[in-house]
């Protein structure tokens, strides 16, 4: 059948071409042989041979099981070294024999029954059992340990393969309980890892390795030592390491000798010296001479390690401890600068050059949180973020630390990298504008600072600010302070600035630690230094004003039942969270009713919150709101103000609180700048050598302190249920603005028409009403441009512009204008609603021509700010940041109080303003 495909038969071969056609077709290759000919069979054996070699040379050399090389050496003929020898004839030594321990010797023949007689080296660095065996049995025969057990053992082996062990090295089951404090020996620079060859560093193989005693070491565990007898009770325990805490030290010194830091043999002597003076156990060490110079070294601790690297030319070391003991690490560093810190020799001046230390303590692991808490260098301490923790502060030196009954005392100096001479450095050494040491750090005077349980108490350098803001404010708020208690303050400083009030008589302070203030005197004198304060001595404890008590003052209050006592109660502790009494409200009235009538209370209430900071009984500081709510529920309390100040040498504000028992204490409170400064000059003068008495503290410090910031409004707003007047801490955006705007008739919403009006005796006179021009909503605010433009005056402004104006005055006459003015005010001014300010508030704008009418139901405008509903009479509350902050507007805005239709005379109720 044919299916169209071809015959199946080979294909004809074609005729060859002739040569030259054939050359002409193909592409000319040369012949010439490039680069090297390699057989592939050729270079796979040489290959395999290298690995051979290799793996040979590194069984012969390098540290390998025994089990493994044992019968490749043999097939080889190579001899076996004597720690690989076999060991199946020795006997192990039963729980009769007597422990061997450092120093002692057991020589081959009686460990192997007889055969040999060669010492062991006791002191040469011992091994570790070669890993892999499932049991020191399985290694050398003997009987010791269960035979199927999967856990290596680890036993102390000499150089020559002995077995160091002792009678109490077996558990109860007869397991081997020795630890191997000592790592092998390193023979040969591959053993020290690829990474080392990668950065090419050229090592050579230490010289010094071993352990604090020169020789091996044996520890028991715990358990061990928990079960000792009686006549053992003396055997140190080791401690627990299962508390994942720890301590970590970081030490860089420059400006040493270059021998010294090139030298193994010093610097592992510095090192074990180190070790012994911590308290510290050293199990092993181990150093690296380093090419061309330098030294690296570390050393295992039964509590961690202590390692360091030296660069000689630099004159450079850096030290790193880290201990999981709880004994402190800081009394170390003196010990620590003087091993390391030998001073290299100036070439160009040949004297010895200062070292320069820098360090870094930190607490690490995982302490519980109230263990946190408690240490005094937690990393939330003042004392760690301050000085302990940052390297940037380049001069560190410890003047104090002690444990008192009460709490811990740390005093520090210290200097900042980034710091400059201060304007006392520039006087000191004498510096003149352009001088390049402005710049210098090094001309720079410390900064002592002063610590109570880790917390900052006072920077010296920023003291006189802190301590102006806690007493001045308070002492103003009062008339005249005469007799003054203060809870706390041992550093002095509070006292100085009481001391300062010519009024005061008689101070009382109550101190619960006198070790506080017998080193703030020997140490912080500046502190107490009444030298300067006219009428006082040296020193301000000294002072027979002061009576000083040390008690818990707290409960001395409440024990004494003061009544009417004090006129200023100062109370100087620096965290409100720290104190229980402030949640107490039996404390805080007992603290209150030791006021007098007019008395004033203030407190430092910690660090001021942020505006983004929760309700204050869910934040950080509930303490705090406690205590803010007992001053409030405190029947003698009736003004309660907040303040801050940013300039005390915090990382953040510090916040202050003043309370009244009178609502006066308000006038002197929102007391202008001039009135303060005034009061400043007559109640505390300058010092005795003339210069002004205060540094911070003035009239326009005062009136910042007038208004708490916004974050304090926010928190108080967050309070349940939220407080009235929360609802108008700003003007409603949702409701227009009515303004008179006179030169501009289409713009203005209201017009002034002439009309008659009756006076006071009854007869019309001319006078002017205010008119409607638009459709006005009910809520609608009603010329808030005028009304925002009263000026305001104090009862006392007015007391002394009325004065005589009737008199003559010398070559005027009679003062008819301050007649005038007198009449304006008393016509077209108001009281504030902050009952006890003294203040008023004068309208100028076109809301005077308003009329006033007795029928409420002709009036149609009111206060913006209703009467408060727990206030009917118009009052405000003891405390509230959202009155502080917005009491002119509250004493000034206007809003339509229903619905006014255009050319609607716009009428204000009688009483409208009346707190």
């Amino acid at each position: 059948m044919n299916n169209n495909r071809p015959p199946n038969r080979r294909a004809a071969t074609p005729p060859p071409l002739p040569p030259a056609a054939a050359a002409a077709m193909l592409p000319t290759i040369d012949a010439t042989p490039r680069g090297y000919v390699i057989d592939v069979r050729i270079f796979l054996a040489v290959m395999t041979t290298t690995m051979a070699l290799a793996f040979t040379a590194g069984v012969m050399f390098g540290p390998t099981n025994p089990a493994l090389i044992n019968p490749i050496l043999s097939f080889l003929r190579v001899p076996l070294p004597e720690y690989y020898l076999d060991h199946s004839n020795m006997i192990m030594p039963n729980a009769g024999m007597k422990a061997i321990g450092v120093g002692s010797a057991i020589n081959n023949k009686q460990q192997r029954g007889g055969s040999g007689s060669t010492t062991s080296d006791i002191n040469a660095p011992a091994r570790k059992l070669a890993e892999g065996f499932d049991s020191v049995n399985q290694s050398f025969g003997g009987s010791a340990g269960s035979a199927t057990s999967k856990k290596a053992k680890e036993v102390i082996v000499s150089p020559d393969g002995t077995i160091l062990m002792a009678s109490d090295m077996y558990d109860a089951h007869g397991e081997v309980i020795i630890k191997q404090p000592k790592r092998t020996p390193t023979d040969h620079i591959a053993t020290l890892g690829y990474k080392i060859k990668e950065t090419h560093v050229n090592i050579v193989p230490p010289v010094l390795e071993g352990d604090a005693s020169g020789g091996p070491i044996v520890y028991e565990n715990n358990a061990t030592n928990q079960q000792q007898g009686a006549d053992e009770k003396d055997k140190p325990l080791l401690r627990d390491q299962n508390n994942p805490s720890g301590q970590h030290l970081l030490v860089d010194i420059k400006n040493l000798d270059a021998g010294f830091l090139n030298s193994e043999s010093r610097l592992a002597d510095a090192m074990q010296e180190t070790v012994k003076a911590g308290g510290l156990t050293m199990l092993s060490y181990h150093c690296h001479s380093l090419h061309p110079a330098g030294v690296s070294c570390v050393g295992v601790l039964l509590e961690s390690h202590i390692s360091f690297h030296t660069w000689p030319d630099e004159g450079v070391i850096t030290l790193d401890l880290f201990t999981t003991s709880e004994k402190p690490l800081l009394p170390l560093l003196p010990t620590i600068e003087k091993l390391f810190g030998i001073p290299r020799i100036n070439a160009e001046t040949g004297e010895k050059e200062t070292p320069v230390t820098l360090w870094s303590h930190e607490l690490r692991g995982f302490r519980t949180e109230d263990a946190r808490k408690a240490h005094y260098l937690d990393g939330q301490s003042d004392l760690a973020n301050l000085v302990t923790s940052p390297l940037e502060v380049v001069y560190k030196k410890q003047i104090v630390t002690m444990q008192t009954p009460y709490r811990r005392i740390d005093i520090w100096d210290t200097i900042e990298r980034d710091e400059t001479p201060s304007y006392e450095d520039g006087q000191r050494l004498g510096l003149k504008p352009g001088d390049p040491r402005w710049l210098s750090n090094e001309f720079v005077s410390p900064t002592r600072l002063f610590f109570l349980d880790g917390a900052l108490q006072t920077n010296v350098a920023h003291e006189r600010e802190l301590h102006e803001t806690l007493v001045h404010p308070a002492m103003f708020a009062h008339p005249s302070p005469k007799n003054v208690a203060i809870i706390g303050g041992g550093g002095g400083a509070t006292l100085r600035e009481v001391l300062r009030h010519k009024s005061v008589e008689r101070v009382t302070m109550v101190e619960i630690d006198e070790k506080v203030v017998q080193v703030s005197k020997e140490h912080m004198p500046i502190l107490s230094n009444c030298s300067e304060i006219v009428g006082s001595v040296s020193s301000c404890f000294d002072d027979a004003r002061v009576n000083l008590i040390f008690a818990d003052a707290f409960k001395y209050f409440v024990d004494n039942g003061f009544k009417d006592e004090f006129d200023v109660l100062i109370i100087d502790a620096m965290d409100p969270e720290e104190h229980n009494e402030y949640t107490n409200f039996g404390v805080i009235n007992a603290l209150v009713n030791s006021l007098s009538p007019n008395g004033v209370m203030a407190v430092h209430i910690g660090t001021a919150p942020s505006i983004l900071d929760p309700r204050a009984d869910k934040g950080v500081n509930p303490k705090r709101e406690l205590l803010i709510n007992n001053l409030e529920a405190a029947p003698g309390v009736r003004s309660i103000h907040i303040y801050e100040e940013g300039h005390l040498g915090y990382y953040e504000p510090r916040s202050f609180l003043v309370a009244c028992r009178d609502v006066s204490c308000r006038k002197h409170w929102y007391a202008e700048t001039d009135e303060v400064d005034y009061q400043i000059y007559e109640r505390i003068g300058d010092k005795k050598s003339g210069e002004p008495s205060l540094v911070h503290y003035d009239g326009a410090t005062q009136r910042s302190f007038h208004a708490p910031p916004r974050a304090w409004e926010n928190i108080y707003c967050l309070r349940e249920p939220t407080p009235f007047e929360c609802d108008y801490r700003g003007l409603d955006l949702d409701k227009q603005l009515y303004d008179f705007v006179p030169d501009d008739e289409e713009a203005s919403a209201f017009e002034i028409r002439p009309t008659k009006v009756k006076g006071e005796d009854g007869k019309e006179k001319d006078g002017a009403a205010v008119f409607a021009k638009v459709d006005i909503p009910d809520g609608s605010f009603v010329m808030p441009t005028h009304l925002a433009a009263s000026f305001e005056v104090s009862d006392d402004s007015m007391e002394n512009i009325r004065g005589r104006p009737t008199e003559e005055v010398e070559g005027l006459g009679k003062a008819v204008v301050i007649e005038d003015f007198i009449d304006y005010i008393t016509t077209y001014g108001h009281s504030s609603l902050q009952a006890g300010s003294g203040k008023n508030f004068v309208e100028i704008g076109g809301s005077f021509a308003m009329r006033t009418s007795d029928d409420a139901n002709e009036a149609n405008v009111r206060r913006w700010l209703p009467p408060h509903p727990a206030h009917p009479e118009g009052g405000r509350p003891k405390y509230s940041p959202v009155y502080d902050r917005h009491r002119h507007s509250f004493d000034v805005f206007l809003v339509a109080s229903r619905d006014i239709k255009a050319g609607e005379e716009i009428v204000k109720p009688t009483g409208l303003w009346k707190a």
